[in-house]
């Protein structure tokens, strides 16, 4: 997630709005239960049509009902998703049997058959391909007054077949494929609640180790630093401590902040800071910081960039003179951190466990319009170059940045 300091949704807070399901597995089921409903409810309509209009024995009767819903039974199996994913042999071999049931029987029962016709049509375009399901399925419509008309039974009568088949198709059809639709949207919003988790834990993840790796590196330089002179200059030993102590306060306010989903940083005042470390780590340090007034997501941006660089100093380097340099640009402005603590050939030290902070600085400023670049350069310098839009590109603003929290949010902050 190539946000900055995004804040998400909680679960409670999904549970408790207004728009979310109570149930969202209902509509899947519900869907499906629809679909079997007017199954059975053609099923129905087709045993009455034979009762009705015909003297039907107890042998009739049961081969009908039979039939009926050994037919049914076959339409429902291919309204499942699953059925979708069938070879075309055994597509084919449903639907061929289909044509059996469909047929086969009507010499027996004559015309109040042929509404099983229907169910065939839509059988043809549930299981073919659309450019031959299409032709067959309005070649059995077409056929279908046929017998009426020469049975005598008028055209009015074969209107009736032509119309029931279309509706009973299509009803047939339509049913099943927004069942398919509505269980995908289900497993879509299933899948996008599990990548909503995965992103907030990279977010946090990220967060973390862009605002403590700075925070704890300079805890651990400074109490070094307390340690060493404690013996002989316990003055300036309790002088660094209170430095120290505001330095655990802030983290401690930074691992609120992240919890809470977002953070504002100053540059200028992460350039102060970070002289002020690399100056007790003996690293002489020239700040140039030159720039207007930012807005507050590449404030924050860059803040963290230069936070990240300072903070690979700290562990991966042997620096002893610094330079960080700010300005702005007509439309850009350009952060460049350059050490003469270049280690294991400008790599980073993945023994501890270093190497994720630049990808973390990269996928922050791709999110604004802007790039970074880190190397060793021709002098054997070490070389951070973070460049970033004045303006972010519209579109991509991090969403649930400090910039974008409400006033009452960001002065609590």
């Amino acid at each position: 997630m190539p946000d900055t300091f995004r804040r998400t949704e909680s679960p409670k807070d999904a549970e408790d709005s207004p728009h979310t399901s109570v149930h969202p597995a209902l509509a899947p089921r519900l869907a499906r239960t629809i679909t079997l409903v007017v199954l059975g409810c053609y099923c129905t309509v087709v045993i009455i049509n034979v009762l009705s209009f015909d003297t039907a024995s107890a042998v009739k009767l049961g081969t009908c009902i039979g039939i009926v819903l050994l037919e049914f039974g076959v339409q429902f199996s291919l309204t499942s998703a699953s059925a979708r994913a069938w070879r075309l042999r055994r597509r084919l071999g449903v639907l061929v049997g289909q044509l059996v049931l469909t047929y086969l029987p009507a010499v027996w029962f004559g015309l109040n058959w042929g509404s099983m016709q229907g169910p065939l049509a839509g059988t043809i375009l549930l299981t073919l391909p659309n450019r031959v399901a299409w032709p067959l399925f309005w070649l059995v419509v077409a056929t279908s007054p046929v017998y009426p008309l020469l049975a005598g039974q008028g055209v009015l009568y074969g209107c009736y077949v032509v119309l029931s088949i279309i509706l009973a198709g299509f009803v047939i059809y339509g049913l099943t494929r927004l069942t398919d639709i509505v269980q995908e949207v289900h497993d879509t919003r299933e899948q996008l609640a599990r990548m909503a988790v995965t992103q907030e834990r990279l977010r946090f993840a990220r967060d973390l180790h862009d605002l403590l790796g700075y925070s704890l590196s300079t805890i651990t330089l400074k109490g070094e630093l307390v340690n060493r002179l404690i013996p002989t200059r316990p003055e300036l030993a309790a002088d660094e401590t209170t430095s120290l102590l505001l330095v655990a306060r802030q983290a401690l306010a930074d691992v609120r902040l992240v919890s809470r989903g977002y953070r504002d940083m100053s540059l200028r005042d992460e350039a102060e800071s970070a002289a002020a470390v690399l100056m007790s780590a003996d690293v002489r340090t020239e700040v140039d910081v030159r720039v207007e007034r930012l807005h507050p997501v590449v404030d924050t941006v860059l803040a963290t960039a230069l936070r990240e660089g300072v903070t690979n100093i700290l562990r991966h380097s042997k620096a002893e003179v610094c330079t960080i340099k700010a300005t702005s640009e007509t439309e850009t402005v350009l952060l460049t951190l350059v050490n003469d603590g270049v280690a294991n050939r400008g790599e980073p030290d993945t023994r501890s466990g270093g190497g994720s902070g630049l990808g973390n600085l990269r996928t922050r400023l791709a999110a604004i319009g802007g790039e970074l670049t880190a190397g060793v350069d021709e002098e054997g310098l070490y070389r951070l170059v973070a460049r970033a839009p004045l303006q972010p590109h519209k579109g991509e603003v991090p969403a649930g940045t400090a910039a974008d929290a409400p006033d009452d949010e960001r002065s609590a902050a």
